[in-house]
């Protein structure tokens, strides 16, 4: 089936993107809530949603698409050649960019086949206000001006700095330019264009939101959780690959991520102290984690150095949830997570001949 926009999406995240261009919050999620908190009052007071803003989004109807489409790709793929020093370059502006996270390797490659180089002047127009969408640009060197055209009148709302990107809205929804984008330095972008970042980006997307769904219901832990705040946990999962015999997390360290296996084997060892004459800490394995389970949640539920390290057995794929989303979402799992810590001890009693409490032992 088709995917359809919902009637007034396109005009929303449109103007909550030029308010945040614009306004430049520390605090996104806070100026988010505030946002949308102003426009239900103005809804509520029988206000129109945009009077309060000073721009006007015109409304496109989306091209049909279907993001959840298994078919191969009948369109060839777009290759432009780079020498390594290119490669290099491209690959060092690419490497914070949000929407390539969870492109797995394979996918990364042909993103950065595609994407080709282009260099700017002082005032250069890299894209204009209400003009179609052509291509997604990461930034890799230069300063870029944020211009919003409303009233008949244009203005500066925001600004780049040597690194960033921009244009993925009218990729992603089939909209106009919201904004106009002006080189106010020599520079140089990377540019990908309009098919690749749909048949890529925007399918992975989509595709990976929807075999996350069906992994995450089949999890024990997540069991508690409603129907929609599983979905905020699939909104805030990311994918990391770790080869056979790396080191996961290492024990002592500060805890950043809690983990869940996706496929492969993990392996859990903690350290324990030897006998005087030979001192140095043996490290034993306490447990295996497969499909399904997860690790690293401990030192998150203590807030405590990590107790133990994790070693991928084989090649390994995990989901990454970082620590403000955990806190954020997994409140509900709490009970079953420290469960799971008197099970640990138990562990400890049976490998280390000892009732310490695991939270006392660097948890």
């Amino acid at each position: 089936m088709s995917i359809e926009i919902p009637e007034g999406l396109t005009e929303l995240l449109q103007s909550f993107t030029v308010e945040v261009l614009r306004n430049q919050p520390r605090d996104l999620l806070e100026f988010a809530l505030q946002y949308f908190t102003q426009l239900k009052e103005n809804e509520s007071n029988g206000a129109a949603i945009g009077n309060d803003f000073p721009f006007v989004c015109s409304a496109v109807c989306a091209e049909a698409f279907n993001p959840d489409e298994d078919e191969e790709d009948k369109e060839p793929r777009i290759t432009h050649p780079k020498t390594d020093e290119q490669r290099q370059r491209l690959q060092e502006a690419c490497k914070d960019i949000l929407l390539f996270k969870n492109l797995d390797p394979e996918q990364m490659s042909q993103v950065l086949d595609a994407m080709f180089e282009k260099t700017v002047e002082p005032g250069g127009h890299i894209i204009d206000q209400d003009d179609d969408g052509d291509n997604f640009y990461v930034i890799e060197r230069g300063t870029f001006d944020i211009l919003l055209r409303a009233d008949g009148t244009e203005r500066t709302v925001g600004s780049y700095d040597n690194r960033g990107s921009f244009g993925e809205l009218a990729l992603m929804y089939n909209t106009p330019r919201a904004a106009t984008i002006v080189a106010t330095s020599t520079g140089a972008l990377w540019c990908l264009d309009r098919l690749t970042f749909r048949r890529i980006i925007v399918k992975n997307n989509a595709k990976k939101r929807k075999m996350y769904e069906a992994f995450i219901e089949t999890l024990p832990l997540l069991t508690s959780l409603e129907p929609s705040e599983r979905m905020k946990v699939v909104d805030v999962l990311s994918s990391k690959v770790y080869n056979a015999g790396e080191q996961i997390i290492a024990q002592g360290d500060l805890a950043d991520c809690f983990y869940i296996v996706e496929s492969g084997k993990v392996r859990i060892t903690m350290k324990r102290s030897r006998t005087k004459k030979d001192p140095e800490d043996e490290e034993v394995d306490i447990a295996v984690c497969s499909r399904g389970q997860y690790f690293g949640e401990l030192a998150l539920v203590t807030n405590k150095p990590r107790a133990a390290s994790a070693y991928a057995v084989e090649n390994v794929k995990c989901l990454v949830m970082d620590v403000q989303a955990f806190e954020r979402l997994l409140g509900p799992c709490m009970d079953i997570m420290k469960r799971n810590i008197a099970n640990y001890e138990e562990q400890l009693v049976t490998l280390f001949g000892s009732n310490t409490d695991i939270e006392e032992q660097n948890a």
